[in-house]
């Protein structure tokens, strides 16, 4: 099979056409034909060598991508029924992959754990479905890390991103108080996500929460990474959902819970829950968008120029041709 891949860390142009061998269904396991297949942050940081440590003794060519759309194509024979629901050839599913070495997304075909995939949302294209699974389960992790009960006030930064914007509709619906950090152009999008008040973003965000919450918030989702700019807008004892491996201390009885979607990557039941929000409009998956797999570059270079609201999303082909191998 062919796939995207890179066999040396760098920009964009690294990433390259590859010749791979046409995986198996294992026991277990289904094989998805990928037809669209998410552009994610973790994919660039795999790309730009920010994960080399984790990849040191795997073998390049690296394959990028988490997020997968595609059609069922072989099921391991002793694959039984996740969560009641059959998997059949044929069937249109979506996946979140917990990719590593030459096994990623950017694969025409893509092997993965029965319980990792569930059907593709109802009236959705494969883009749609490649773009919203891995970034609301990372969302879901956050909010399950934290335990908030309802009317507890949480702050979401970053909350017009992808992993952001799935955070605030998801705790909005459970009546949680939310204030988002964004830009001032994204508030009415917020607003109608849930999210009771916006405030700017920049390094006077935690000053501008305490405005509203002079006692301070009970927690914060931090997908933007503010760390310590952030922190002094948690009350005392409160929680902080850090990403990306912050091992920072804010203090004042703080509880730090890192945030690693790959720990949920077989949790078919929150897998299935997210599309079934999808399907009732709780989630709206956002498609910034769709180039051919070969442009993987140009998709690359999207994502790092930022100010997207939704992903970029790879289509694949019967073959992807159009680049260099």
């Amino acid at each position: 099979m062919q796939a995207i891949g890179l066999s040396s860390y760098g920009g964009p142009e690294v990433l390259r056409v590859v010749d791979l061998p046409e995986p198996h269904a294992g026991p277990g396991e289904v094989r998805l034909r990928v037809r669209a297949a998410g552009v994610n942050p973790a994919d660039v940081m795999l790309r730009d060598g920010s994960l080399a440590e984790w990849y040191r003794d795997a073998e390049p060519p690296f394959v990028p991508g988490m997020d997968v759309a595609g059609t069922i194509d072989e099921i391991a024979g002793d694959v039984e029924p996740a969560s009641g629901q059959s998997v059949s050839l044929g069937m249109e599913v979506v996946g979140i992959v917990d990719n590593h070495g030459r096994h990623g997304g950017y694969s025409e075909y893509v092997v993965l754990p029965a319980e990792s995939v569930t059907r593709k949302p109802a009236g959705a294209t494969f883009p749609q479905a490649a773009a919203f699974l891995m970034n609301a389960l990372t969302a879901r992790c956050a909010l399950d890390a934290l335990g908030l009960t309802p009317g507890a006030t949480l702050v979401v930064t970053g909350a017009a991103g992808a992993v952001g914007g799935y955070t605030v509709q998801l705790a909005a619906s459970e009546g949680l108080r939310v204030i988002a950090v964004a830009s001032e152009g994204d508030g009415e999008l917020l607003r109608s996500y849930g999210a009771e008040a916006v405030v700017p973003r920049g390094d006077a965000a935690a000053q501008y929460v305490l405005d509203l919450a002079p006692t301070g918030v009970d927690a914060v989702v931090d997908t933007a990474m503010l760390h310590d700019r952030i922190a002094p807008a948690v009350r005392d004892d409160g929680q902080l959902a850090a990403f990306r491996f912050w091992d920072g201390s804010p203090g004042r009885g703080i509880t730090v819970h890192p945030v690693n979607v790959r720990t949920r990557a077989t949790d078919n039941a929150a897998i299935t829950r997210l599309r079934e929000q999808v399907e009732s409009g709780l989630l709206t998956p956002r498609v910034a968008a769709t180039l051919p797999a070969a442009q993987a570059a140009q998709a690359h270079r999207m994502v790092e120029e930022g100010g997207l609201r939704g992903r970029v999303v790879l289509t694949f082909p019967p073959a992807l041709g159009g680049g260099s191998r």
